[in-house]
């Protein structure tokens, strides 16, 4: 049905590369934090890419701490693009064409979602060009909470900054809004996605089937709006503190757990949840 990519768990080596292949995932999105984003080896990437034959499909552009990247606050925007647009030339430098961006940090009050909007939209834009220019696109995700971009309302403003701004679908992001209705509102604009499970009240990156969303009619919404993109699990390894796991995922997991669900049944839940989870509440 769609082919499996992953995101990297934190970390990338060779090792990583090479466990997707065994598993038969072949797409990759590199993911990992400010700090290990710096000390990044792009040519290593690259050679690894060929050896295992698995393609460097995305690149999630770092986004924390925010008080040192956020392209939605005039304090930081200027400093912010010059830093991800280094990403963006390295990245694209070994082939990949899709950049991963938070259009802002949190939390956010109401009084200043509108100057903050409108301080992404111009960061966006340029971040754009700068992808135009090396024949790369920025795709903007979904976010939970107070972040911008909680709705297909906030996520059509902000893809409205630029003719060539994309989206990433992630699963487990909306508290407000349906998922259905999202992915009908931002349509072909969805290019890519970040796959995991929740329980609705707050973000949680579990494994499909471990949460509450009914994946086949997200599927089904999907194919109505035409997505031919990769099915691309963000979810870690490790036993988050919400679940109870009795070991660490591995890539075959996912791979079992996408066979399942385009083979149209309820996937097979590897975790159990704990009991008592906190709700997010705007107040």
């Amino acid at each position: 049905m769609y082919e499996i990519g992953l995101s990297t768990p934190g970390f990338v080596n060779e090792q990583l590369f090479a466990d997707m292949k065994e598993a038969g995932i072949k797409h990759i999105e590199i993911s990992v934090d400010k700090w290990k984003s710096e000390q990044l080896n792009y040519d290593d990437l690259k050679k690894w890419s060929d050896k295992y034959g698995i393609n460097l499909w995305s690149f999630h552009l770092p986004f924390w701490p925010f008080n040192e990247i956020d392209i939605s606050s005039p304090d930081m925007a200027e400093e912010s693009i010059m830093y991800l647009s280094g990403y963006i030339r390295e990245g694209a430098r070994i082939g990949i064409d899709k950049f991963i961006i938070h259009a802002s940090g949190e939390p956010i009050c109401e009084q200043d979602r509108e100057t903050r909007m409108e301080c992404a939209k111009r960061s966006l834009y340029i971040l754009a060009e700068t992808a135009k220019e090396y024949g790369a696109v920025i795709c903007v995700e979904d976010l939970p909470r107070t972040c911008l971009g909680r709705s297909s309302l906030d996520m059509k403003e902000l893809l409205s900054a630029h003719p060539d701004l994309v989206a990433c679908f992630d699963t487990n992001h909306l508290l407000d809004e349906k998922i259905e209705d999202f992915i009908n509102a931002i349509g072909d604009k969805i290019v890519t996605t970040h796959i995991s499970d929740y329980d609705f009240n707050n973000e949680r990156h579990w494994l499909p089937g471990e949460g509450d969303i009914d994946w086949h009619s997200l599927i089904s919404s999907l194919h109505k709006v035409g997505y031919s993109g990769v099915w691309l699990y963000e979810i870690d390894f490790n036993c988050p503190w919400t679940l109870k796991r009795d070991r660490d995922l591995v890539c075959r997991d996912f791979a079992d757990n996408a066979r399942e669900l385009f083979e149209g049944k309820i996937p097979t839940p590897l975790g159990v949840r704990i009991d008592g989870l906190k709700h997010w509440t705007k107040d």
